[in-house]
């Protein structure tokens, strides 16, 4: 007990569980939660049930959010593990820091340069630690993709051109709840792009330089619905006619995960977790399209579209002794509405290497299960268990979860002012 790791959680939601029941289930050797904090209280509760009843886990001690300060005084836990709504995790990641705790920090880092390099002062004043949890490095096509550039299989990557899509039940949940404001979560080009700029940071091994973005809500919306002739509106699913047959209504009362998360809590907070997404109010694009300049000269054209008939992406890189082409299908889910180990778990996948004077090949790609193409237990086994070695660094610091977020700062800020951005010039590391 004593060499075990304390936590502490902040941020009860949809995406907390993935963190918790790990330690529970896998980790107990090695970990311990000590504290769960949350603005609402029937979240807190509704998550020690889940440990009771599936890992005989002891009661977690519960803290309001205004408790924080709190919790940590009183419970000591050696990290904090963040995975509240976006905008606030600068606040709890630097208090924590500020209290003696190192953080693991779910994607997005946080929303915007300023906070960015608030949490880059304290980790300097602290000198405490901050993991960034991106899972999707660690799913074995990507750590393939990255072996490959790496053993210079194609030679110098120059470009690369990376589409990513979600679909009509993933994709349409960010226009559901929270994420829809901008404010809360930066967007997609920070919320869900921020996995997706990191990979190319990884892959390449370098960093932004130069941005330039469009986008705009193009779908999803009132008026967009208006256009193609839907006359039915209604402002959440949850006890509307209008609502019922519509495939892209979320029904809370139809699953017991969202019925106890969301349905249940909302007598708290107010949180509306099925909202229309052709309702008004949404601040957020839906299609959207980013050139980036790197500082080692390679060049990004990126996609995302959250409103396609399937789910996954195609990258393809182009360099000086040929090309590799990658294809992953995912399936599809909603947050907290399905097993959370299954979220983003691949259906097909394809890596092509096409040399510059030779035959096409595939590559064999190791199988792997769980969420994010197998990257899911990799990553949990990193955080909370006895990791190895790793030859590929595939561990995300702060650093690496800045780099990730300013690209897609950068492409925001592009769109609003229909200009090229320089990284360098929103943060100093």
């Amino acid at each position: 007990m004593a060499n075990k790791k304390r936590y502490a959680q902040v941020g009860i939601g949809g995406r907390a569980r993935f963190f918790y029941e790990a330690i529970a289930k896998d980790f107990s050797d090695t970990s311990e939660l000590v504290a769960f904090c949350d603005i609402n209280q029937t979240r807190m509760d509704y998550a020690n049930r889940v440990l009771k009843e599936k890992y005989n886990y002891k009661p977690i001690p519960t803290y309001t959010w205004d408790k924080f300060d709190e919790m940590i005084r009183e419970e000591k836990p050696d990290i904090v593990i963040v995975t509240s709504i976006d905008r606030t995790h600068h606040t709890y990641i630097i208090r924590a820091m500020e209290l003696g705790c190192d953080v693991i920090t779910e994607k997005p880092m946080t929303t915007d340069e300023v906070k960015a390099q608030a949490i880059i002062d304290a980790i300097k004043r602290t000198r405490r630690n901050l993991r960034v949890t991106f899972n999707y490095r660690y799913a074995p096509h990507n750590t393939k993709i990255k072996e490959l550039i790496m053993n210079d299989t194609i030679g110098d990557v120059h470009s690369v051109h990376f589409e990513w899509l979600l679909d009509t039940q993933h994709g349409a949940d960010y226009f559901r709840r929270w994420h829809r404001d901008k404010r809360n979560s930066g967007g997609l080009l920070v919320h869900k792009s921020t996995h997706h700029f990191d990979l190319v940071n990884f892959w390449l091994d370098t960093k932004p330089s130069t941005v330039f973005a469009m986008g705009d809500l193009m779908f999803y919306g009132r008026e967009n619905a208006e256009k193609r002739g839907i006359t039915k509106f209604y402002y959440r699913a949850h006890g509307s006619e209008n609502a019922k047959g519509d495939p892209f209504a979320l029904h809370l009362e139809d699953n017991e995960r969202l019925k106890e998360l969301y349905l249940n809590a909302e007598k708290e907070d107010g949180y509306l977790r099925d909202q229309s997404v052709f309702g008004d109010g949404i601040s957020i694009e839906d299609t959207m399209g980013v050139l980036v300049k790197y500082h080692n000269n390679a060049i990004l054209t990126y996609s995302l579209n959250a409103y396609m008939p399937w789910e996954g992406f195609r990258v393809a890189f182009n360099g000086s002794k040929g090309r590799i082409q990658v294809s992953v299908v995912e399936n599809t889910y909603v947050n907290a509405g399905d097993n959370v180990h299954a979220e983003g778990a691949v259906k097909e996948k394809s890596i092509t290497v096409f040399p510059m004077f030779g035959e096409p090949y595939n590559v064999p790609i190791e199988e792997a299960e769980g969420g994010h193409g197998g990257g899911d237990p990799i990553l949990l086994n990193d955080l909370f268990g006895t990791p190895s070695n790793d030859p590929y660094n595939r561990a995300a610091s702060h650093e690496d979860g800045a780099m990730s977020i300013l690209t897609g700062i950068a492409a925001n800020k592009s769109i609003s002012t229909g200009m090229p951005i320089k990284v360098d010039d929103l943060i100093k590391l």
